[in-house]
This record gives C-alpha cells, sequence and structure tokens, in this order.
C-alpha cells in the first residue's frame, strides 16, 4: 500500500509538467499581430445595397406623376388626344387607372420597406448600431407619404366631386406626394451612400480606438447617462450583447485560421 504513493505522485507529477510543457508551447508559439486579425475582420465589411432601390423607387415614382398628368388631361379632362384615350385604355376610365397605378406604386414601396428594414438589420447583427438608429425614423417615411396619400384619396373618393374637381385634387395629391416623398428617399440614399462610402468599422471597434486616446470621448453610450430614456439605455445594451457574440465567434474562426497559416 505504501508503495503505491510514490508511483501516484510521479503521475500526477508528471502529467503536471506535461500539461505545463503545453501551455508553455502555447504562450511560447508563433503570437498574431493584432493588426492582421483588425485587417482580416475589416474585409467583413458588407455595403447596403438599398440606395439601388430608392434611386429606381424614385425614378418609377416620378414617371407615374408625369403619366398620371397625362391621362388625366387627355383622357379625363379631354384636352385633346381622345382616340389616343380609347384605344389605348378602351373603355377603362382614365381616373380608374390612375388609382390602379397608384395602388402598384404602394405595393413596390411595401417592399421596398422590407428590403429596407432587412438589410438595415442586418448591418446591426453586424454591430452599426448608430447607423441603425440614425436612420431608423428615416426608413419609415416613404412608406409613411404613401399611406398618407391613400388615405387623402380614399377622402376624395368618398367626397364625391364633380369630375373636373375630382380630377384637378386627384393630381394634385399625385403631385403633393411627389414633393414630398422625393426628398426622403434622395436623402435617405445620400445616407446610406455615405455609410458605405465611408467603411467605417463596428461601432464597438469605434468605441476601443477613441478610448486608446481619450477616456471621455466615446462614439457609443451603453451605459446610463442623465436624460437618457431607460428604455434606450436597455435596447443598445442587447444591441452590444447580440454583437459582441457574433464578433467573438468570427474572431475565434479567424484565430483558428490565422493560426493554422502560421
Amino acid at each position: 500500500m505504501e508503495s503505491k504513493g510514490p508511483s501516484l505522485y510521479a503521475a500526477g507529477t508528471s502529467v503536471d509538467m506535461s500539461r505545463s510543457l503545453d501551455e508553455d508551447s502555447m504562450v511560447d508559439g508563433p503570437l498574431i499581430s493584432p493588426d492582421v486579425l483588425h485587417s482580416a475582420i475589416r474585409r467583413e465589411f458588407q455595403t447596403v445595397p438599398t440606395p439601388c432601390h430608392a434611386g429606381l423607387l424614385s425614378l418609377l415614382h416620378v414617371v407615374f406623376v408625369v403619366l398620371s398628368m397625362c391621362v388625366g388631361v387627355m383622357c379625363v379632362l379631354k384636352f385633346g388626344q381622345e382616340e389616343v384615350c380609347t384605344s389605348i385604355l378602351h373603355n377603362v376610365p382614365g381616373d380608374s387607372v390612375i388609382l390602379f397605378g397608384k395602388v402598384c406604386l404602394w405595393v413596390l414601396v411595401l417592399l421596398f420597406s422590407g428590403c429596407v428594414q432587412h438589410h438595415h438589420n442586418r448591418a446591426r447583427s453586424r454591430g452599426y448600431l448608430r447607423f441603425y438608429r440614425q436612420t431608423q425614423g428615416l426608413k419609415h417615411l416613404p412608406l409613411t407619404v404613401y399611406s398618407a396619400g391613400n388615405v387623402l384619396l380614399l377622402v376624395l373618393l368618398a367626397a364625391q366631386l364633380p369630375l373636373k374637381w375630382h380630377t384637378y385634387m386627384l393630381l394634385s395629391i399625385l403631385g403633393l406626394e411627389l414633393l414630398v416623398a422625393l426628398p426622403c428617399l434622395l436623402y435617405y440614399t445620400v445616407k446610406v451612400m455615405q455609410f458605405n462610402r465611408e467603411r467605417a468599422a463596428p461601432d464597438v471597434s469605434q468605441e476601443e480606438h477613441s478610448h486608446n486616446f481619450s477616456v471621455t470621448n466615446l462614439s457609443t453610450e451603453t451605459g446610463f447617462r442623465e436624460g437618457s430614456s431607460l428604455e434606450e439605455v436597455v435596447e443598445k445594451q442587447a444591441d452590444l450583447i447580440e454583437y459582441l457574440k457574433q464578433h467573438n465567434t468570427l474572431l475565434s474562426k479567424r484565430l483558428l485560421n490565422l493560426t493554422a497559416q502560421h
């Protein structure tokens, strides 16, 4: 019984020595430069492709309003080419054609809003929380404007005005809608194009970089501050936690790949 003690002690000692040797070999191994890892992660920047969609939607809106003006003047008010209107529209009233086109345009805006929400959620999951919040209200403006235009058209239909005044009011609502929605789409396009051109690092990385120079100059606010909303702070912290989890997963994969390469 007494002879087993030294053997167990020797075995335990050998295990500890082998474990320490393994740990030493990991420490003494080739270290990965932080610049290499940062550049590898920096290449993961993905642009938000919604400016193309916003530009196409703006063009379609302008074309729709121009065609609606032509149909309203020539086919409803009958100031000219009545035969052409009859050959193109057949027996369909001109104001009905305008309303059908307005419904199709609203469906396109709804699809655009869903596409924008999808791409902004992806940018949010990649850590661009400030960009997400800066455009949170802006990306909903087009759908709000077009929906308000639909409400005005419903009110116009319920009013049952004479045909002449009905057409004038219909074209006025479409023109006013264009004047409000087009600047919103253009401003949104400019904001997203600036974001894509800057190709900035995620907010957490920017915060760490600015913290190296000044403790008080932070690019994101993760704690509670006087005058800030508690719901906003909780939402920011939840976004940061979600991003950091994905960031750690990506960081682990990059570490394994770079370690294998070295």
